[in-house]
């Protein structure tokens, strides 16, 4: 193995942890999180929810199967640097085109390893996920440090307009059976894919898209996407969710979908300490009373409602159907009088767990329940 650059992590507290370079040579800035996963790296990696951060593997080997071209989750890779313990030397799998290091290099993602990552994680749920750089250029501590304070916080941040698509597109069934809208805040392939195959076409919309473009194909449901960033930002998506609400069109959202409908529904939102990133996290559905293992990517929560499970909205009853057993984080909701709910986490998991993929079933049960209602 060739002979690595050092390089620095600095995080905005002046905490300071040292390795070598891995990816990209250079330097990068984000907000630093972690993810608790034991595989799927290069899902997360291609996950436009990342965009603006800098992630942590907390598990101690990453790189073991190498890079394809069949897993990637949108056309390139959004995390603004990664961070790794121990790199494998070598990719051992059958549909690896090539190892994760020369994807990261290619790409121009400034990553470092040698990390003790374990201490970096417990660091950043002790003290809360925050601003961090990356070095691999200058390993001057002060001169990164005063960098990594002047770059802007996740908190207020829009990063929507950077993520979605600049054109709607349209991923088909093989037998149309239904056909949907989905708003791209962030949208992973494997969303569209799991809808298609329960025979539903999906068209893709720009983020900024209003209402009419999102109905002008006579859509049978309309779908929030995932996506970085505050949702406290997304105005403009919160004032279309809340026609389609008004003309009771049927609407899915997940991870930031959620956070969407939630504030269409009047809930606040606010910042977690540290997030939820992983495949392990437990969820309870209040619906059948079964606890899932799902997959989360979020660094935002809705506020629960102070009426507890249930709450008035101006379209009608609204239940907090999922509740997130770690920590009591509401995980989505499903309005009872108007076709509409959304879960906080991740339906269409490419990298596991599936316990979640019903969800899609349910938008099916939706749509069958009645036509929408565009007038």
């Amino acid at each position: 193995m060739s002979s690595r650059a050092p390089a620095i992590l600095v995080l905005e507290d002046g905490r300071v942890f040292r390795g070598e370079a891995y990816g990209s040579v250079g330097e990068t800035f984000g907000e630093a999180v972690f993810n608790t996963g034991m595989t799927g790296y290069q899902e997360t990696l291609t996950d436009p929810s990342y965009y603006g951060q800098v992630v942590a593997q907390t598990a101690p080997q990453i790189g073991n199967t190498g890079w394809n071209d069949e897993d990637d989750e949108s056309r390139r890779i959004w995390v603004a640097g990664y961070v790794v313990r121990d790199p494998a030397r070598m990719a051992s799998n059958w549909r690896a085109k090539r190892g994760l290091e020369d994807e990261l290099a290619a790409q121009g993602i400034v990553g470092i390893s040698g990390v003790d990552t374990r201490a970096l994680t417990r660091h950043l749920r002790e003290a809360g996920a925050m601003r961090v750089g990356i070095s691999s250029r200058d390993t001057d501590v002060a001169a990164l440090l005063e960098k990594v304070r002047a770059t802007p916080h996740m908190a207020g941040a829009n990063h929507v307009g950077a993520v979605t698509t600049p054109e709607p597109y349209t991923y088909e069934a093989k037998e149309t059976k239904y056909t949907v809208a989905a708003l791209d805040l962030g949208i992973k392939r494997n969303t569209p894919r799991r809808l298609a195959a329960r025979g539903i076409t999906t068209t893709v919309y720009p983020a900024t898209a209003e209402v009419e473009q999102l109905l002008s194909g006579n859509p049978d449901a309309v779908f929030l996407s995932n996506g970085p960033g505050d949702p406290a930002t997304a105005d403009h998506q919160v004032a279309v969710t809340r026609e389609l609400l008004r003309r009771k069109v049927p609407v899915f959202g997940i991870c930031f979908g959620n956070q969407i409908l939630g504030r269409a529904l009047g809930l606040e939102t606010y910042k977690l300490k540290f997030g939820h990133r992983g495949i392990n996290q437990p969820v309870l559905d209040r619906h059948t009373n079964k606890i899932e293992i799902t997959a989360h990517n979020h660094g935002f929560a809705l506020k629960a409602p102070e009426s507890g499970e249930f709450f008035e909205t101006d379209f009608g009853r609204v239940q907090v159907s999922h509740v997130c057993l770690n920590d009591d984080v509401v995980e989505g909701l499903t309005c009872l009088d108007v076709p509409a709910y959304s879960v906080q986490y991740h339906p269409e998991a490419a990298g596991g767990p599936h316990d979640a993929d019903y969800l899609f079933d349910r938008l099916i049960e939706l749509i069958q329940e009645g036509a929408p209602t565009h007038a």
